[in-house]
């Protein structure tokens, strides 16, 4: 479920910590550290769920409490609680894999319930809530487009909610676009995830073996990476640069099924989104002279591969 793009901007930040940090020690186990990222990202993905259930059943918290009032209104006898019996919703909450997940990451305490009624209350302003209310029968298509409707026109759209979802979770900024991917898909199918297994095993040895490669082989790549410096400034090199850079010799030469333009393209993209704004051009133009003398000396030797990303 997560991308071997995701993986790339874990390794790559915490390989950022790993070199600046002043206490070299701070991180004694990276790969250890590694896994607590993708740790947080099952977590956030998690809770962007439940938070996204706990409004739907905050309808039949609304029509209890309205239904207590001294003088119940008609309207205050007749909420209309359709949503809180979503069948999509119900085969979220009774998924195994999800209460697991739930309990693992303690998330229910992490709730912040003033912010679940305000967007309820939100949502039941909104024609699309009305009109499914209103709808006949539960098509599934119906059911699951409400859930996403709340997912992206309240949840998402709202700055309460990501000023909340960014006080909790430090990786909603990187995880954020990749996981409202995922959500989506788990609601038109919630049983066809596993949400202890969002990184398979492939890609976490992907990830793990990018991570050490990359520091085991910092002088070789470093070697290669040098010489193609001599018009730059090293000083004004950004040290995130010379990371991505790093990252890319490695899968040149110890990532056989990883072709070539994938790893560049790869880069090319990353440094461009997390470094300086002229850091795409100089890191594209580095490792494609350097790909282009690793092949013309025979080091780089790719096997036969499905394109991987």
């Amino acid at each position: 479920m997560i991308s071997r793009r995701n993986i790339r901007v874990k390794v790559m930040q915490l390989l950022y910590v790993l070199e600046t940090l002043e206490d070299n020690t701070a991180i004694k186990d990276p790969v250890k550290a590694l896994q607590q990222q993708f740790d947080k990202s099952e977590a956030l993905f998690t809770y962007i769920i439940y938070f996204l259930t706990e409004i739907c059943r905050f309808a039949e918290t609304d029509a209890r409490n309205r239904a207590s009032k001294n003088l119940p209104s008609a309207a205050d006898m007749n909420v209309n609680t359709r949503i809180a019996g979503n069948t999509v919703l119900w085969q979220i909450l009774e998924y195994g894999s999800y209460q697991q997940a739930l309990e693992t990451h303690n998330i229910p305490s992490l709730l912040d319930r003033e912010l679940v009624k305000k967007l309820y209350n939100e949502l039941i302003e909104k024609k699309e809530y009305h009109l499914y209310t209103v709808a006949e029968g539960r098509e599934k298509n119906k059911e699951r487009e409400i859930l996403k409707f709340i997912l992206n026109d309240i949840m998402f759209a709202s700055e309460l909610w990501e000023a909340h979802i960014e006080e909790l979770f430090n990786n909603w900024e990187d995880d954020g676009e990749m996981l409202s991917q995922m959500i989506a898909a788990f609601i038109q199918k919630p049983d066809a995830y596993n949400l202890q297994q969002m990184l398979g095993k492939e890609k976490w040895d992907f990830g793990r073996n990018l991570l050490t490669t990359v520091r085991e082989k910092h002088d070789v790549t470093l070697d290669i990476i040098k010489p193609k410096l001599k018009n730059w400034d090293p000083e004004r090199i950004a040290q995130l640069d010379m990371i991505l850079m790093q990252m890319g010799v490695c899968e040149f030469l110890f990532f056989e099924t990883i072709p070539p333009k994938v790893t560049i393209n790869e880069y090319i993209d990353l440094a461009k989104e997390y470094s300086t704004p002229q850091s795409g051009q100089f890191v594209n133009g580095i490792l494609d002279n350097i790909h282009k003398e690793l092949l013309a000396s025979g080091r780089i030797q790719k096997k036969e591969f499905k394109k991987k990303a």
